[in-house]
């Protein structure tokens, strides 16, 4: 089906009655509309030159229950005229709203059915493309699994069937993957992982004329760009900050969304280590807030070397002799915290003092107290190394526990 084929509907409608004819999706965005009669209110023209409507607007309609209606009804809401709403589906499947503006008052029956019988043609346009287009979503979804398979046969094969699909043309060929993670611990219900698959979607469209794929799985999903130079900082802002926005409005604005950025590669076969790296920074800015909500893989410093590590490597390597002694006999975490903030700037007493906001002497007593407390030497490289190494590990699997339980 093409978009030809549903505006002819609304447009047959509206020559019909002489009314204006809209079709929304089920998220109240435009999909098609007809010609005005002089019918029109500032919500219609409104939602015609933005292709949606404001979300408070969608709220008020959307609470008024129209999502399981059956049959047309009414919609009155203040500063805009009554309308007739006519749900549009198929199979049972709430596919959009079909929507009459009324500027007398009350809806004919003649009328009542015609948007009723539009509905229904339309419902049908739109499962037919659903289907196709949910086939192709899956062909592709499928095929970029396996681009990052562990087997090599299998990303091999993987990069051909993605060529013959001729999405991108030959000039595209700069790839990006950027990770998105759901931060919730428990297995998210299934209204949260049908929002987070729509927010996903809204996101992609915003990258353009550039081709941009996606797999979503459950609170985990990947978007591969494709391009002919890697993405600009304002491209990939944008993209996170759409899902983002979209995620929160279907959801709660408790839920939190994390992305992670891997390296541009120029080959297809490559795409596997940039989609390593973007799930690595992804767990970076999950874990460690201080990172901020997008990471990107080349500005994580010890992070990307640490966070290779497996699981049970980290967990098992993280209590570094030297610091659970200092915890031990720093009941309040002073040290600790005066040591993170020394490595933090470098090594640097004033600066690290101005940060603490203590004089320089009480810095240099709470790092001689340190090195008693661990039996370092601060001129020795080596175990400055081990005890910034060692504050790395400690962060993240601090955040590890505290995420994953344990």
């Amino acid at each position: 089906m093409s978009d030809i084929d549903l505006q002819s509907i609304v447009d047959e409608l509206a020559e019909r009655l002489r009314r204006s004819v809209a079709i929304d999706d089920p998220s109240i965005r435009l999909l098609v509309a007809s010609r005005h009669f002089g019918d029109e209110d500032p919500q219609r023209v409104s939602s015609v030159l933005n292709r949606s409507v404001d979300p408070a607007v969608a709220d008020r309609i959307f609470a008024l229950g129209i999502a399981r209606w059956s049959a047309p009804g009414r919609v009155d809401l203040e500063g805009a005229l009554p309308r007739l709403c006519a749900p549009v589906r198929c199979n049972g499947m709430l596919l959009g709203y079909l929507w009459l503006i009324d500027k007398e008052g009350e809806f004919t029956d003649r009328e009542t059915t015609a948007a009723a019988e539009a509905a229904a043609t339309a419902g049908a346009l739109l499962y037919r493309r659903l289907l196709l287009h949910e086939r192709s979503k899956a062909r592709q979804e499928g095929i970029l699994r396996e681009l990052v398979s562990p087997d090599l046969a299998v990303r091999v094969q993987a990069v051909e069937d993605l060529r013959a699909e001729q999405l991108f043309g030959d000039d595209c060929t700069q790839f990006t993957v950027l990770a998105v993670q759901c931060r919730i611990a428990q297995t998210p219900s299934a209204p949260q992982q049908v929002a987070f698959e729509a927010a996903i979607e809204d996101g992609v469209r915003t990258v353009g004329d550039d081709v941009a794929l996606m797999v979503a799985n459950r609170s985990r999903a990947w978007i591969l760009l494709v391009r002919q130079r890697p993405p600009a900082k304002a491209l990939v802002d944008s993209v996170a900050d759409r899902i983002t926005s979209r995620f929160r409005g279907l959801t709660d604005d408790r839920a939190r969304l994390v992305f992670g950025l891997g390296g541009t590669v120029g080959r297809l076969d490559a795409v596997v280590t940039s989609y390593q790296q973007a799930l690595l920074a992804a767990r970076a800015a999950l874990l460690l807030p201080g990172i901020g909500e997008l990471a990107r893989w080349g500005e994580l410093g010890p992070y990307e070397l640490l966070l290779k590590l497996p699981l049970d490597d980290l967990l098992g390597t993280s209590p570094v002799p030297a610091l659970v002694a200092l915890e031990k006999e720093d009941n309040h975490q002073v040290l600790i915290g005066t040591l993170t903030e020394f490595f933090d700037h470098g090594g640097n007493i004033q600066r690290t003092a101005d940060s603490l906001s203590v004089h320089r002497a009480t810095l240099y007593q709470r790092l001689k107290r340190v090195e008693q407390i661990t039996g370092c030497n601060f001129d020795n490289g080596d175990d400055r190394l081990m005890l910034h190494l060692g504050l790395k590990l400690r962060a993240i699997a601090t955040a590890y526990r505290d995420h994953f339980g344990g």
